[in-house]
């Protein structure tokens, strides 16, 4: 086990495999890379290919409105136990040109529901190919779209007890939804996993010589996809927009930017940042990052503002690369950052709810006394 408060920090790092505690208590178990991967690029790309066990949940499929003014939909994938009301409800969103059906997805649902919640996977914009269902391209900005899936289906079932999980551009909308809501219900933790907070930080170090392989990769995906909007949609997007365009960053600039509403790619990563709003965060959240991603960057501003709030956990390892942390444990176990996120918000949320329950029990008893 690690130390239970960022002052016993110095101690765990005695020890190369222990998560480095730098802000808040926790009870998190040591993340042991398993052997043969203490490279983060090994990490993140084993990671990506691990199989898995076959996925067997049974699934409701809902094209949920995200935006009443253009109708953009979003794709969401739903497993709902008996009495959906009882039970705390996880709202999952992948990372960047992921969909639902990213293995960590299905790692993360799997083990919730076997933890007796409800789990929604949702799709951001476009993705899943659901292209259709948008005349919009998807952006780090699109916290909102989170926000209405989450109203969508509290308002359905009568959903009290709602948590967020997000990976990497995921992990970025949960965390910015969480700074623009504060308290707000049915929300009670959030976690984010090698969350991409500080935006321009990340696409700088996606264009490193060491990342240009994940930078093509992205940049294919995202190529791809914006032909196919301009196909669907030619009256709003034009074909010559597609390129020559070498970098994350230019992408930014001459596609998102102008057709989302922002000056340009600086325009864009300061207002779609977390960062901005994180220091409002106001439920429990617990951000894992690994020191070795390649591409993920935490700024000293935005790690000073982490560290300035109380409801924060920041956990930091040495290993684990971009959204993989495949430890030494045996079987299902190797993924050690889902089993890290479903406990955490299980505990967490369940102290909430304990909480709300007392605090409720002792407004009446009052009313009743008075």
């Amino acid at each position: 086990m690690i130390p239970n408060s960022s002052s016993e920090s110095a101690s765990s790092s005695s020890n190369p495999d222990s998560p480095v505690i730098v802000s808040g208590p926790a009870r998190l178990s040591a993340f042991t890379p398993r052997r043969g991967l203490l490279n983060g690029h090994l990490q993140t790309i084993v990671g990506n290919y691990l199989p898995r066990a076959p996925f067997r949940l049974e699934t409701v499929t809902e094209a949920v409105e995200v935006d009443p003014s253009d109708g953009s939909r979003v794709l969401c994938h739903c497993h709902w136990q008996p009495e959906p009301a009882r039970c705390l409800t996880l709202v999952q969103v992948h990372g960047l040109e992921g969909s639902s059906d990213s293995r960590y997805m299905l790692g993360i649902a799997a083990r919730a529901w076997t933890a007796g919640c409800n789990v929604v996977r949702m799709n951001m914009r476009n993705c899943s190919d659901s292209d259709a269902l948008t005349p919009t391209l998807y952006h780090s900005g699109l916290s909102g779209d989170v926000g209405a899936v989450v109203r969508h289906y509290a308002e359905q079932f009568g959903l009290t007890r709602v948590a967020l999980v997000g990976y990497s551009m995921g992990g970025n909308l949960v965390l910015k939804l969480a700074g623009e809501w504060g308290a707000r219900p049915p929300l009670l933790a959030v976690a984010a996993v090698c969350p991409a907070i500080d935006l321009a930080a990340g696409s700088n170090a996606l264009h490193e010589p060491q990342n240009r392989i994940y930078e093509w990769h992205f940049l294919r995906r995202l190529m791809r996809r914006f032909r196919r909007k301009a196909a669907l949609f030619p009256q709003i997007y034009t074909r010559a927009d597609a390129g020559p365009i070498r970098s994350l960053r230019e992408f930014d600039d001459k596609i998102v930017a102008p057709y989302c509403g922002f000056r340009d790619a600086d325009d864009y990563y300061y207002r779609a940042a977390s960062a901005r709003v994180i220091d409002r965060i106001a439920v429990p959240t617990l951000i894992l990052h690994s020191l070795d991603d390649p591409f993920v960057r935490l700024t000293p501003e935005t790690r000073a503002k982490i560290l300035a709030n109380p409801h924060i956990l920041l956990a930091e390892t040495r290993h684990g690369g971009h959204c993989a942390y495949l430890g030494s444990e045996p079987g299902d176990d190797i993924h050690w950052a889902e089993a890290t996120v479903v406990r955490y918000l299980l505990e967490h949320t369940n102290l909430e709810h304990a909480g709300l329950e007392r605090t409720n029990r002792e407004h009446a008893a009052g009313e009743h006394g008075s």
